[in-house]
């Protein structure tokens, strides 16, 4: 890489690592230090970057991961039987673009009316699920009846249980280790509160997070990772595609080191936190975003697949 100027101003990742940058007045700096901010430099230029496989003779993906866009519907606790149906009825009308894997998770009650009258164009997902094989446990729901009614991915991690049920990573990891184990494909979340962002912890809470699943689980290949700043969830706040970006390099980044070049690639990282059909095209523009883990605006037909049909943003011409 080539030596940076001093004159080039210090990236700003935000709400992240702002005291990781030296600053340009300060005394020398020793070997390690400089090593340190040249590659956090050089992480940062890349999310600007333009592969040389864009320069193809066709029209590409601009994706940093290797994997297939990926947008999932988390309906959370909502809807009745009435507009369940009719929800149901917008998405089976609704055109999508073909080079999306799409995913919706009704409450538990509602997946087999919903598994019976989706097209196969989707697939369908639980929003938790046990830590191991059934009995009694009063109130759980076991990866081996959500494999028997149907399902092919359970959220795992999500804030909302570990922030109001209480849930730790140590058993989020295990819980995803066995729904895997069942042949579920697990979506994996993470996200920092917004005290932690302030406190420039983004980084620290996600690695721990990321951790848990790392030390649990036997494979990433049915595993996609959810990014969702507790901060952005339900609160009409976005992060911006600046900072989600920083924060998806960053994860990816991190699963080269702690994992292996290969499973970064082909995990696909997608983001969460009041995504909507208006700023979704500007999101799904970024290198890292392999797409979108939607709330509310899932629960809208024409909205969702407005969300869904953003990977046309990825899309580049030569």
């Amino acid at each position: 890489m080539a030596v940076a100027s001093t004159s080039l101003a210090c990236p700003q990742f935000s709400g992240l690592r702002r005291s990781s940058c030296p600053k340009l007045d300060s005394p020398p700096l020793s070997i390690s230090t400089a090593q340190s901010f040249f590659q956090n430099l050089d992480s940062h230029l890349r999310l600007s970057s333009s592969s040389p496989r864009n320069k193809a003779c066709r029209p590409v993906v601009a994706m940093a991961g290797s994997g297939k866009f990926f947008v999932g519907g988390n309906w959370k606790c909502n809807g009745t039987k009435e507009s369940i149906g009719k929800l149901i009825s917008d998405l089976n009308s609704a055109k999508l673009e073909s080079d999306v894997d799409v995913v919706v998770a009704p409450p538990f009650i509602y997946i087999d009316q919903v598994k019976s009258s989706l097209t196969d164009r989707m697939e369908v997902s639980a929003q938790n699920c046990w830590i191991g094989k059934g009995g009694a446990f009063t109130g759980e729901i076991s990866g081996e009846q959500l494999k028997d009614i149907g399902c092919k991915w359970v959220i795992l991690g999500h804030s909302e249980r570990r922030h109001i049920i209480g849930e730790d990573d140590e058993f989020i990891g295990k819980k995803a280790a066995y729904a895997l184990g069942q042949g579920l494909g697990v979506i994996a979340c993470i996200g920092e509160l917004l005290q932690e962002r302030e406190e420039g912890k983004t980084f620290d809470v996600c690695y721990k997070q990321l951790k848990a699943f790392v030390d649990a689980v036997p494979s990433w290949d049915d595993v996609v990772i959810a990014y969702e700043p507790v901060w952005a969830i339900g609160t009409g706040k976005v992060a911006t595609p600046q900072q989600a970006q920083e924060v998806h390099v960053a994860v990816r980044d991190w699963l080269i080191k702690n994992v292996s070049a290969e499973v970064a690639s082909k995990t696909r990282i997608i983001y969460g936190g009041s995504v909507n059909g208006s700023n979704c095209a500007d999101l799904a523009k970024q290198e890292d975003i392999d797409g979108f883990l939607v709330g509310g605006a899932s629960l809208k037909g024409p909205e969702f697949a407005t969300i869904v049909n953003s990977v046309t943003s990825k899309k580049v011409a030569a």
